[in-house]
């Protein structure tokens, strides 16, 4: 049975969000349309900015995207102790990057005194904006509404782009927070777009190596890899084994480097308690061996208890897989 999705994006259960949207039949979002010839390859670069200067208004982090020839994929966090700390000039400044706001809110960026209505009016105003900028839906609205309008102005049509809002997936844990961000970032080399994550264009993995390679900062909005330390947001990973360990899983999934396989597995794979069988399934078919809840059988159990479920869902894929 389909879920609200309120019952799907709970915080008090994980930060941690893995988000897809597909477009409608047979429309093109990238690549290269077979049967006209024509290239879409240009909306790669429209959609990673849009997503990225989007999320950057947001008290949403992006761990990991890759964006495909009719989807694209990416795994958020959602920080809303980030939105609690922004003063009210702040939230106003945020949301009009987004949105033109009200007349008031506009009146109070210029400088105008308000009125003790007019205030109170705004101060409503504030607050639902900023419940909204620490909302996934609000923010994958934001982006799939402004690639649906460019994309239709292009090819001169009108009419629904994507075929829904967007698929989610709740990240319970590390290990599925890790095995999901591997899935997402080795996309292109699965579709045979990429030989290596250095040359997998417009994706999270790309993006880090340039800047470790280029030495220049990252994109702001990426979120960073935190490592062990504590009372650090962040992803509790150091970026040099992950990439080691995208690179090694790359190598296992792609049919041309299947004879070149190393023979030592990442450490980070045995901190995890993952075998070399179980992470090839993880980051081939993540969507399909997982609902809209993914970690540990026990995790899951719990969180299925605390939502009420009248039917507990297999967790088989659950057990196996993470142990």
């Amino acid at each position: 049975m389909t879920q609200p999705r309120s019952t799907l994006i709970s915080l008090s259960d994980t930060p941690y969000y893995h988000c897809v949207s597909r477009c409608v039949r047979q429309a093109f979002l990238c690549g290269e349309d077979r049967k006209s010839g024509k290239s879409y390859e240009h909306r790669r670069e429209w959609l990673e900015q849009k997503l990225l200067c989007t999320a950057d208004s947001f008290a949403i982090r992006v761990c990991a995207y890759s964006i495909m020839s009719n989807h694209y994929h990416v795994v958020l966090r959602v920080c809303p102790e980030q939105a609690d700390e922004w003063s009210f000039k702040e939230v106003v400044f945020r949301w009009h990057s987004l949105y033109s706001g009200t007349v008031f809110s506009r009146r109070f960026m210029a400088g105008e005194a308000l009125s003790t209505a007019e205030r109170h009016e705004l101060n409503q105003s504030v607050t639902i904006w900023r419940e909204r900028l620490t909302n996934i839906s609000w923010l994958m609205k934001i982006v799939n509404h402004a690639l649906a309008l460019m994309a239709n102005e292009e090819d001169q049509c009108k009419g629904h782009f994507w075929e829904s809002r967007f698929k989610s997936q709740a990240l319970l844990d590390d290990r599925a927070l890790l095995a999901c961000m591997a899935y997402v970032d080795l996309n292109p080399i699965r579709a045979k777009l990429a030989r290596t994550p250095e040359d997998s264009d417009h994706t999270s993995i790309k993006n880090r190596i340039d800047s470790i390679a280029k030495k220049t900062t990252p994109v702001k909005c990426l979120d960073d890899f935190v490592g062990i330390k504590k009372d650090v947001d962040g992803i509790p990973f150091k970026l040099e084994d992950y990439i080691d360990l995208v690179e090694w899983s790359g190598r296992i999934i792609h049919p041309n480097k299947r004879g070149f396989i190393k023979s030592d597995e990442p450490e980070m794979l045995s901190r995890l308690s993952l075998d070399k069988d179980a992470w090839h399934t993880l980051v081939t078919q993540f969507e399909q061996q997982f609902g809209h809840w993914v970690g540990s059988e026990h995790i899951v159990r719990q969180v299925y208890e605390d939502h009420h479920y009248q039917r507990t869902p297999s967790t088989r894929s659950h057990r196996c897989l993470f142990g």
